[in-house]
């Protein structure tokens, strides 16, 4: 058994990808034997009407049959009615987490709004996903050129909430090295494995990250699964590590919640 912690729904605006409709992401999982996946949607990023998109996204999951969905809805900070959005995500739809996107909602780490929404967040027993890049900077439209997320901020933020669970979506690409080291210091901080490339790359990311914080992401569909699976099948792990980054890990962290 294999949880994707990071995958969407819905469709990227600027290109077609072979998993964008509900039927062929669930053959994907179930070909490489997915059973759970916590998934956001494409509409979170670009559309204003927040609350109608997570409740799109929370009656696509409840539908999903063979592979459990769990939905992590998208809150902007900078829209007035942000809090009965993240209520929406809490209350009624019964959501494990929510996934947030700065770069492309217009926001930095360092805004006061921020740290209410993660405040909110702890309040509600939600986890909260961070999402620091969502597209290779060589494909981005021309017109849409987004930058990733200063994550400098996070450290003192983190610091402040002892509380929070913040997955780091996408991070791997650019924060390594000691940056990364200090934010998972605190132990309620994990990451996922989409962007992390090159030759013994988990074997790299285990120096620096624990493994009990270490989690299965795959980005689909905008990345490939198989990317995700043959970099767990190259490191050569142990059956019992394999397995604890492969599922366990995640499950214990939503049990955090409880």
């Amino acid at each position: 058994m294999i949880i994707d912690v990071n995958a969407y729904l819905s469709r990227w605006p600027f290109r077609r990808t072979p998993c964008d409709e509900l039927p062929r992401l669930m053959d994907k999982y179930r070909e490489f034997g997915v059973q759970q996946a916590w998934v956001g949607t494409f509409d979170g990023l670009f559309h204003r009407d927040l609350a109608a998109a997570n409740a799109r996204l929370a009656d696509a999951c409840r539908q999903s049959r063979d592979v459990e969905l769990l939905p992590f809805g998208s809150v902007n900070p900078r829209l007035p009615d942000w809090q009965e959005d993240l209520r929406r995500c809490a209350e009624e739809h019964r959501m494990p987490g929510i996934r947030l996107h700065p770069n492309y909602h217009g926001y930095s780490l360092e805004q006061p709004v921020f740290g209410e929404l993660l405040d909110g967040a702890v309040q509600a027993g939600l986890i909260v996903q961070l999402v620091v890049r969502m597209d290779d900077v060589r494909v981005q439209h021309p017109l849409m050129q987004i930058a990733d997320v200063d994550t400098k901020p996070l450290a003192a933020l983190l610091a402040a909430r002892p509380q929070l669970r913040l997955v780091l979506l996408n991070a791997l690409a650019t924060l390594r090295g000691g940056d990364l080291r200090q934010l998972v210091a605190g132990q309620h901080v994990w990451c996922e494995i989409a962007m992390k490339e090159g030759l013994g790359g988990i074997a790299e990311l285990l120096k620096d990250v624990p493994p009990t914080q270490v989690l299965f992401g795959s980005h689909l569909p905008l990345y490939a699964l198989e990317s995700a699976i043959l970099k767990l099948r190259e490191a050569q792990l142990s059956a019992e590590l394999r397995a604890q980054l492969e599922r366990g890990n995640a499950e214990l962290l939503l049990r955090s919640r409880q």
